[in-house]
């Protein structure tokens, strides 16, 4: 693995191809393990894209995931594989229905429901892009915005980036007192490298993706940051609808915001669009935000 270094670009690209290739253990059933460099726990989009690949070779590859929905129970081990189990809800004419759970020492760390659908022809309609928004290019990488800040490298150097992320303002992990409110978090993404033309995989790169900043959201709605001087936090469930064929690996506008936070949880939706201003997906997820220290 690099003499240990974490990847980047499309090696970091092919590492995550490779976590998103279950083994499959059974006529609905796979195995999956996570990077062999990363953080103490399971990254959430990790799991949840590794649910949909395991639910998604279950289904008639003509049919096209179009929503899921999931919950975080518990935390996962990245040094232990992780087993997916999927029932088979319902296959209908025009709509498949799956479940997939997957389990750490027998217990339950993840569970999704996920519904695809034939291709069909319908009324076409969508929200406009923001106006205004800096394109991918116009905005710092995430290389520039971590040489301001060298404290948080301990944090981003021990996660496998094979993901593009360009901030429009200010990230959610700079210093304290170094983020204005803001009731929006917008983000350009895209898959750092090239990904083979199967749209199962580019709905699992996306739901990959549609976890790394979406909270960051509450604590823009604050100025509040993550960590030290900050808020910690964690997943508790995400809800994911794909309106739109795309490719993971093309530059897309993650527009997200929080209509409400309260009880030590909070509340983030996020619309995505392409560079040509199509929405091609929407997600919703409830995180646990508390005080450091709290």
């Amino acid at each position: 693995m690099n003499g240990g270094r974490v990847a980047t670009g499309q090696a970091a690209v092919d590492q995550l191809l490779e976590v998103l290739d279950l083994t499959p253990t059974g006529e609905m059933s796979f195995r999956g393990i996570s990077p062999p460099v990363g953080p103490q726990r399971v990254y959430g989009g990790q799991v949840a894209g590794q649910a949909l690949v395991a639910a998604g070779r279950t289904v008639d590859p003509e049919r096209v995931v179009h929503s899921l929905h999931g919950y975080f129970v518990r935390a996962g081990d990245p040094a232990e594989p992780i087993a997916y189990e999927v029932e088979n809800i319902r296959d209908g004419r025009s709509f498949s229905v799956r479940r997939a759970v997957a389990l750490q020492h027998d217990k339950p760390i993840f569970f999704m429901s996920a519904s695809f659908q034939r291709p069909e022809e319908g009324l076409d309609h969508h929200s406009p892009t923001p106006p205004d928004v800096p394109g991918p290019d116009d905005v710092p990488t995430m290389s520039e915005r971590l040489a301001r800040y060298p404290e948080r490298l301990g944090m981003w150097g021990q996660i496998p980036r094979p993901i593009d992320v360009r901030y429009v303002g200010e990230p959610g992990w700079v210093r304290p007192g170094d983020r204005p409110a803001d009731p929006h978090q917008r983000v350009w993404m895209r898959i750092d490298g090239k990904l083979p033309d199967d749209p199962l995989l580019h709905a699992c790169a996306l739901a990959y993706a549609s976890d790394l900043t979406l909270l960051d959201s509450v604590l823009s709605v604050h100025g509040e940051v993550w960590g030290p001087g900050g808020v910690v936090g964690a997943s508790l469930d995400h809800a994911l609808w794909f309106h739109r064929s795309f490719r993971a690996d093309e530059w897309f506008l993650y527009d997200c915001w929080s209509p409400s936070a309260s009880g030590a949880r909070g509340l983030a939706s996020g619309r995505m669009f392409t560079e040509d201003g199509r929405q091609i997906a929407s997600a919703v997820q409830e995180g646990l935000l508390r005080r450091v220290g709290a």
